[in-house]
């Protein structure tokens, strides 16, 4: 395990909030990235604007960032008709994360989202399958260098477990978030799981930091935070978006804005939120503010 990872780590043990980074996507949009296009393709054919993304936040006061890898495993490449390409995507989306943490000595952990598949009976997929292109990913972004893995925006409980069993399979150290929607009947994920099946789900699977990210504006993630710290005495993690986008001239538009955001810090403290980050909509503003809010407590 890497120094920084260990420092890292101890901090987290200390009772210390740590601040992970913005949105990925919405930078990368800033800069060109159409709706659409394959954000992980910009690892090669826009290598600066993926490496500031990173910059950026560690500058905003970030403590680790993650990797523009999301989407890079087989079955969502596939869509976009780069499957051939897995490796260099993962490859190049760490090591440009590597290069802009590198003056900081800060942690990359490598982002892996969901393969936008489902198991049987739901989708197509049978478990074994999904299980292999996870390792598939975390193969490469083991090899690339990455210090730790970020498992988000995980919509279904059974495909969070398998990444995550696949991260620990590859010797991570596994940050891992499911994502909620607003029900008459409470949080749920897509497929209707409740806050109390996800958490144990993560925690069986082995994940060491248990959180939520996306979905969701901060007054409900603190909500939700409240609701998984009862229920397990690992680490907690919310990455919030900047509220509900709403859609402007063809464009998403997220109305929280940095000093509206910061203003739940506290209260994510008091709720038990070990590591804040911001999901859609973020920005290095946000992070900045983030972490005055973080000083203060």
């Amino acid at each position: 395990m890497p120094d920084r990872l260990q420092k890292l780590i101890a901090r987290l043990n200390a009772g210390e909030m740590l601040l992970g980074d913005g949105a990925w996507g919405t930078q990368l949009q800033r800069a060109g990235l159409a709706f659409g296009d394959c954000p992980e393709e910009w690892n090669a054919s826009h290598p600066d604007d993926v490496r500031r993304v990173a910059r950026e936040y560690l500058e905003a006061g970030a403590d680790f960032c993650l990797t523009n890898t999301f989407g890079a495993n087989r079955y969502r490449l596939t869509r976009h008709g780069y499957a051939d390409r897995l490796r260099e995507f993962n490859l190049a989306g760490v090591r440009l994360s590597r290069e802009a943490a590198e003056p900081f000595d800060a942690v990359v952990a490598a982002s892996v989202g969901p393969t936008g598949e489902f198991v049987q009976p739901e989708g197509m997929l049978s478990a074994n399958e999904m299980r292999v292109a996870f390792r598939e990913q975390m193969t490469v972004i083991k090899e690339a260098g990455a210090d730790a893995v970020c498992i988000e925006t995980m919509y279904v409980i059974e495909e969070a477990a398998l990444a995550i069993e696949a991260a620990k399979d590859a010797g991570f150290f596994c940050f891992a978030n499911v994502t909620f929607d607003s029900s008459p009947k409470g949080f749920r994920t897509m497929l209707g799981s409740t806050i109390p099946e996800a958490v144990k789900a993560m925690d069986h699977a082995g994940a060491d930091v248990i959180g939520s990210n996306c979905g969701n504006g901060i007054a409900e993630m603190t909500a939700i935070a409240r609701s998984m710290r009862a229920l397990t005495k690992k680490p907690l993690m919310i990455k919030s978006n900047a509220g509900m986008p709403e859609l402007v001239d063809g464009t998403a538009v997220y109305n929280e804005t940095p000093d509206s955001m910061a203003q739940w810090i506290a209260e994510l403290k008091n709720a038990g939120v070990a590591i804040i980050g911001g999901c859609c909509g973020t920005t290095p503003e946000h992070i900045r503010r983030f972490r005055a809010e973080i000083l203060k407590s």
